[in-house]
């Protein structure tokens, strides 16, 4: 998943630095490509930025370009343990909606940031395929963690109760065909109300994000019925 804020709930300083860091890295990386033209950064130059050697830098990204979409397996992880601990009452896009929310609500600070990343993956189109390859790899990760609440006991990808912690790390490793069809809308949806919504708000500096998020899914809940006026918007 791209990572796009520090997270609230509370963590320890070790994860707090590691999350500062990897934040610094990308936008450090983002600056340098609208600056210079992606082709111009290097490892090396991103790193100094920062003030961390080029081998710091691989602790956090495996290769260069994860580092201009802002690729965070750590925020993934973070989301499919959120979507598992989740309280059992809530359906299961309600639990996917908290556990993103829960890992943007910094976003707003990054206004700027977000309008210079647009820029730069416009520069690069090759960036867009390496972040849909990730949205991919993130999308099942999440409907793995999404099928594992809808099965407490050992149905599809062998889940856990709700509530209950658990392991996700091999959540890459499930057969696809152990997760169904409904995990997977749920996955694609939810990834793709958080884009759309990230989007549409990077291009309005006097709007709010969260409300654009949580009409996002509010509207995808309600099985996007026909929309009010201020959700049509303009056209043109």
């Amino acid at each position: 998943m791209q990572c796009v804020a520090e997270r609230s709930v509370p963590v320890g300083l070790r994860e707090r630095k590691k999350q500062a860091t990897r934040a610094a890295l990308g936008e450090a990386a983002v600056r340098l490509a609208v600056a210079r033209g992606v082709e111009n950064v290097t490892v090396e130059a991103i790193s100094a930025e920062v003030g961390v050697s080029p081998r710091t830098f691989f602790n956090y990204f495996d290769q260069r370009d994860d580092a201009f979409v802002m690729i965070d397996d750590e925020l993934s992880e973070r989301v499919r343990h959120a979507v598992l601990a989740a309280p059992a009452e809530l359906s299961p896009l309600d639990a996917v909606r908290d556990a993103l929310i829960a890992e943007l609500v910094d976003v707003e600070a990054r206004h700027g940031l977000w309008q210079l990343r647009a820029e730069v993956l416009r520069q690069a189109p090759h960036l867009l395929v390496r972040s849909l390859g990730a949205h991919t790899a993130d999308e099942f990760g999440l409907a793995t963690a999404v099928a594992r609440r809808l099965h407490p006991a050992t149905g599809d990808a062998g889940a856990p109760a709700s509530g209950e912690s658990a392991d996700v790390t091999d959540a890459y490793d499930v057969d696809p065909a152990a997760v169904g069809l409904y995990p997977r809308l749920v996955a694609a949806m939810a990834g793709t109300a958080v884009r759309v919504a990230i989007e549409h708000w990077s291009t309005r500096s006097a709007e709010a994000f969260q409300p654009i998020f949580h009409s996002a899914f509010t509207q995808l809940a309600a099985g996007l019925p026909a929309p009010t006026a201020e959700d049509r918007g303009p056209v043109g």
